[in-house]
């Protein structure tokens, strides 16, 4: 099962306590993922449709809690990809469907008692913070989805109309966050990128559960990322380190075949010859087994005089000294 879902699954589980909060929830709902049939002004039907049996079971409660409706549930099987179950929720004229939009803020009136569909989010809805909270957990159930944590941080609501994703996006920055909005192939994209918006974004959704599951994934991938960052610095630091302990073992050979050791200063001498002698010690152990020890950036930079004296001999003999 995906992220996303068991996230649906565990929101469907949240419990209803207050009125308000089941109507701005159900509404969410239907806009995101319900039809509407118009055959007049008085002959309303609508079906919400998910392939989620939790969210199915979620807005037949809500249906039952806010109208006391007793709805027809249609069960069939998806005959493309992955062959779910896809479950209809149907309300139809004669149980008052109409009412019901009209008392969700879906459907509004006129003044010549003409019905069309309002696309906002209604203000008398989203009166309170519990309210608000409930709708965009609505807005998720019907139409939401979260990328998996463990590849991307992507948390996104798909509506069919501008108005509602503006207005959902007003919503949702209400909390401090910024959500943005996009348009993909007619149809709107209410979006979040960000770890920490989503982690919050979570939270005032209260799914809980799936809130300590990404910041645990999210702790798990910093601390991951941090490893190779240090093995990354360690390998190019040691990488570093070989190439300029071969380049100076070769200058130092050099050297030796084309001028000899007797001449060179004795402080030079005795690390030229210790550098051969123990060609994996790092530059800290040769400065030990000098005497008196030398430290170091003491050795680092009498090999350095000796790479230049190197490059000097080559340039006087006409070879090409070492990049």
């Amino acid at each position: 099962m995906s992220f996303s879902a068991r996230t649906k699954n565990e929101l469907s589980r949240i419990e209803i306590e207050k009125s308000c909060c089941c109507l701005a929830e159900l509404s969410a709902l239907i806009r995101m993922s319900g039809s509407i049939s118009f055959n007049g002004n008085h002959n309303i039907s609508f079906t919400i449709t998910t392939e989620n049996a939790a969210i199915a079971r979620r807005v037949f409660t809500l249906l039952k809690i806010s109208f006391d409706v007793q709805t027809e549930v249609r069960v069939r099987r998806n005959r493309q990809l992955k062959k779910n179950n896809i479950y209809s929720i149907v309300v139809s004229a004669p149980i008052g469907a109409g009412e019901i939009l009209e008392k969700l803020g879906i459907i509004q009136t006129n003044q010549e008692g003409i019905k069309s569909i309002y696309y906002g989010i209604p203000s008398f809805l989203i009166q309170n913070d519990c309210c608000i909270k409930a709708y965009i957990r609505g807005a998720f159930l019907g139409g939401g989805s979260i990328s998996d944590p463990e590849k991307t941080y992507h948390f996104e609501f798909v509506t069919y109309s501008f108005k509602h994703g503006e207005d959902l996006c007003k919503l949702i920055n209400g909390f401090g966050l910024t959500a943005k909005i996009v348009e993909r192939k007619n149809i709107y994209v209410v979006y979040i990128k960000e770890g920490d918006q989503i982690v919050t974004l979570l939270n005032i959704m209260q799914a809980h559960k799936a809130l300590l599951d990404l910041e645990n994934i999210r702790i798990y991938k910093e601390m991951r990322n941090n490893v190779n960052r240090i093995v990354n610095c360690e390998t190019a630091n040691l990488s570093k380190t070989v190439n300029a302990a071969l380049r100076h073992i070769e200058n130092i050979k050099y050297i030796r075949d084309n001028i000899g050791f007797h001449k060179l200063p004795q402080n030079l001498r005795d690390v030229a010859e210790l550098r051969l002698n123990y060609q994996d010690a790092s530059l800290k152990e040769l400065g030990e087994k000098l005497d008196p020890p030398v430290g170091k950036s003491g050795i680092n930079h009498r090999l350095r005089k000796l790479d230049r004296l190197a490059e000097d001999l080559k340039i006087k003999r006409g070879e090409a000294p070492n990049e």
